[in-house]
């Protein structure tokens, strides 16, 4: 089984403003944040739009084999024993995880990945379109 998402804006969503600002603030900015809200243990690590260690937007970095975790089984398929392969599709911004051996290796920790991943993707492209008018 694929774990895939696309990211679509709900009717009547308003993105938030700082239209205008470079792409690097943006992430130095959200980077900031969520150190700050994890230090104060109001956001999990795993719920990071942003990668603390590459300093990246997540669905930057996520396909790194620092981003596999055996225990948790964040990109890891249990069955198998091996690392889930990660495709990030910014075009059609879809982020699919699984494994090259079963064709599954879901798990709940790779889901909460995969919806960081989608969240990343959605504010990265957003800020792109913001600055280039695109």
């Amino acid at each position: 089984m694929t774990t895939s998402c696309a990211i679509r804006s709900a009717p009547g969503f308003r993105r938030p403003s700082g239209v205008g600002r470079s792409r690097a603030s943006t992430l130095r900015d959200r980077l900031a944040r969520e150190d700050a809200a994890e230090d104060a243990r109001r956001l999990s690590p795993v719920d990071r739009t942003t990668c603390p260690l590459h300093r990246r937007w997540i669905h930057q970095c996520v396909a790194s084999p620092t981003h596999v975790n055996a225990v948790t089984r964040h990109r890891w398929c249990r069955r198998c024993a091996v690392p889930l392969t990660v495709t990030v599709d910014e075009i059609a911004q879809t982020v699919t995880m699984v494994c090259p051996s079963c064709g599954d290796g879901g798990s709940p920790a790779t889901t909460r990945l995969v919806s960081a991943c989608c969240a990343s993707l959605g504010e990265a492209s957003y800020h792109h379109t913001s600055r280039t008018g695109a």
